[in-house]
């Protein structure tokens, strides 16, 4: 059941809206990150909406204590504009058990006016079994420093891309998650939900990623990129991360080549925060 007493279930509908991609939504976007461009003046970021799935949490389950981004995918299609009007949908995909959590796998549109698919979004959110059993951490700190969560990523020797590097303090992530209190904004509310810190929202070290993308293969990446990332360690508030990209193999596609890419976010000891897969186009 939901947070509401309500079933969540495979295909499941949960509407969407339609809204204008305007300045403004795009400025807020550059703002939170700190990563600025004219290439922005025109085309929005390729995922400037990558918390639309949040908007609606009816697709939550009803144990929220513990909850956490597991993985996120990505397909994106064609680019938007400052001034196009877009659509989204949202709708159960998947639902699955795994390790003592429940997964629910929400699948977000994204449609220009004639209807063409901008981009698809796949959400893992994973939530505990519940026990009834609301006390002590969900996470440490300390956990990221056993070996079962060391992942090793890159090291094939492959053209390096990166890094952006950013600090995320208090401030970024009240722009990037608030402006109302959450776990990702509120060191109390954190707290409440079994967490030592700040949680910062798994959606800014991917955002990361897709401006790494963007400055390397620019619409490219905004219109054909692929991304399957695991959000395998948390990112507290005030820790410094780097985005990083390893090229694996370059691939003809149709008349263009396709560059496919190991990728990662990793902080200043090397603890991997996101790590998988992601690819983009060039011309041939």
């Amino acid at each position: 059941m939901n947070i509401n007493g309500e079933p969540v279930y495979v295909g499941r509908d949960f509407g969407g809206r339609t809204l204008e991609i305007t300045r403004e939504l795009v400025q807020q976007y550059v703002d939170a990150l700190g990563c600025p461009s004219p290439r922005y003046e025109m085309v929005a970021p390729a995922l400037l909406l990558h918390s639309e799935c949040f908007r609606d949490l009816s697709w939550y389950l009803a144990n929220l204590f513990g909850n956490l981004h597991a993985r996120q995918e990505w397909e994106l299609f064609r680019p938007m504009r400052v001034g196009d009007r877009v659509t989204t949908r949202g709708f159960i995909r998947d639902r699955y058990r795994k390790r003592g959590r429940d997964y629910v796998v929400k699948e977000t549109w994204t449609l220009d006016e004639s209807g063409a698919l901008i981009s698809r979004g796949l959400t893992h959110q994973s939530f505990l079994v519940d026990t009834g059993d609301r006390s002590g951490e969900v996470v440490s700190k300390d956990r990221e420093k056993q070996r079962t969560r060391r992942f090793e990523v890159g090291g094939h020797g492959g053209r390096s891309i990166g890094p952006l590097t950013k600090t995320v303090d208090e401030g970024m992530c009240m722009r990037f998650s608030g402006p109302e209190e959450n776990y990702h904004t509120s060191r109390e509310a954190a707290r409440a939900l079994g967490f030592p810190d700040i949680v910062v929202q798994g959606m800014l070290p991917i955002c990361l990623l897709s401006e790494l993308l963007t400055a390397e293969f620019g619409d490219g990446w905004i219109a054909g990129g692929k991304m399957d990332v695991r959000l395998v360690n948390v990112l507290w508030a005030n820790e410094t991360v780097h985005a990083r990209a390893e090229e694996r193999e370059v691939c003809p596609e149709a008349d263009r080549v396709r560059h496919h890419l190991d990728v990662w976010v990793e902080k200043d000891d090397g603890t991997k925060v996101v790590v998988g897969t992601a690819s983009a186009l060039r011309p041939a």
